[in-house]
């Protein structure tokens, strides 16, 4: 422990200390606002919204502390966004104690992957434009609420709107940090922001007894399965490996799954490898020297464990905001991973058409046979892709008289 404690003394700095305060940043000011949004859609008290956000701290917090430490890798872990954008479409179809048997399942699912090293082989049989349609389908819902609010909050909602461009063109890295003050200001001098009694107090998480049920399992831990394979660690490793760090998937799934088991009972969602932030932790911007940006995961887990501790200061924070400005934030924030999501979708010819389908019966909202349209934008889009893509069982007219005259000229 003193080797370890004088390691990190020695390879600490400010840029990779900043590096890993911004990555929490802006996971709070972006995805953390679906999740008070799933949190409307379910009708929770501020204590358990508080547990919920004290779950995703520490259950981002402690494997990201661990894995960087341990492989001298910058390894961020954070909670699924899309996975949370999920949720805010099934509550309340589904109980909060379904959600979590659901990420119990989802944790244990994913660790078994990762354990046994089928990471890399489920990828290969989910097509990449099924599961960026699955994604665009879910979270096209948040860029239609971004312009449904300016029906009561027009002035607002477009200023941010023109914040998030301007911030886009001039400062992208703090683009939603700008966003996020500026609707804040702009409530605040239009007399917005809901009065709440704020006090500082460390958070004590809630348990939430789990329950098992086919619904939640075929409508939130399947989807949430596919989705943290390939909105989360897939990208993550990549990022990984593109800045030249040979880290190995199977203990970072492990060890991110295992923090979701623990975490699940306090109503965090499943724990994996973030994509986004990790960007910011990884480049020159953290460090000169690659082998001291470990040193920004490590950070960004500190930074964490106090989000965690502070989590329902964090809620009364949060609380200040009019639902329509956290809308929007939600759907601004959402706006780049729409925009990926669609691309990817629509990139192969061979696999446009299914993903397009997948993509239109996620977005519907359909609950056919009491199942959502998530599950059935999955089922359809693969049953599509196999038509569409494998070897015809029949022979159409076309190619029987083609082989027919070829024979013919033979």
């Amino acid at each position: 422990m003193a080797n370890l404690i004088q390691t990190l003394k020695k390879d600490w700095s400010v840029s990779a200390s900043v590096a890993g305060f911004l990555a929490v940043l802006i996971s709070y000011a972006g995805p953390l606002i679906i999740f008070f949004q799933a949190a409307q859609a379910a009708q929770v008290s501020d204590a358990m919204m508080a547990s919920w956000i004290w779950g995703i701290s520490i259950g981002a917090a402690v494997p990201g502390i661990y894995l960087s430490i341990k492989y001298k890798t910058p390894i961020i872990t954070a909670w699924s966004a899309p996975g949370t954008a999920l949720l805010v479409t099934l509550f309340p179809h589904i109980s909060i104690n379904e959600a979590v048997g659901a990420y119990i399942i989802s944790a244990i699912v994913i660790f078994i992957i990762g354990a046994m090293g089928y990471f890399d082989k489920i990828l290969k049989w989910i097509p990449n434009g099924i599961a960026a349609g699955m994604m665009a389908g879910i979270l096209f819902q948040f860029g239609l609420e971004l312009f449904k609010a300016t029906d009561t909050m027009p002035f607002i909602v477009f200023s941010m709107l023109a914040c998030y461009l301007f911030a886009k063109r001039l400062s992208p890295r703090y683009t939603m940090i700008w966003v996020l003050l500026c609707g804040v200001i702009l409530s605040a001098l239009f007399g917005k922001i809901n009065p709440v009694n704020f006090n500082l107090a460390i958070t004590i998480p809630t348990f939430i007894s789990p329950e098992w049920s086919w619904n939640s399992t075929f409508n939130l831990a399947i989807p949430l399965i596919l989705v943290s394979l390939t909105g989360q660690f897939l990208p993550g490793m990549a990022i990984l490996k593109l800045s030249g760090y040979e880290t190995p998937a199977k203990p970072i799934i492990v060890v991110s799954s295992v923090a979701s088991l623990a975490v699940a009972c306090v109503g965090g969602i499943t724990i994996v490898l973030a994509a986004i932030t990790a960007a910011l932790c990884t480049g020159k911007d953290a460090h000169e020297l690659k082998e001291k940006r470990y040193i920004a995961g490590v950070a960004n887990g500190i930074f964490y464990l106090f989000g965690g501790l502070f989590a329902s200061s964090i809620v009364m924070v949060f609380s200040l905001l009019p639902r329509e400005l956290v809308a929007a934030l939600a759907g601004l924030a959402l706006i780049g991973a729409i925009s990926a999501n669609i691309t990817t979708a629509m990139r192969d010819d061979g696999q446009r058409d299914s993903a397009l389908i997948t993509f239109l019966a996620t977005a519907s909202g359909m609950h056919f046979l009491g199942l959502s349209s998530v599950f059935w934008g999955i089922l359809i889009g693969m049953v599509a892709h196999y038509i569409l893509t494998k070897k015809r069982l029949f022979p159409t007219s076309s190619s029987v008289a083609l082989k027919t005259a070829d024979h013919d000229i033979k």
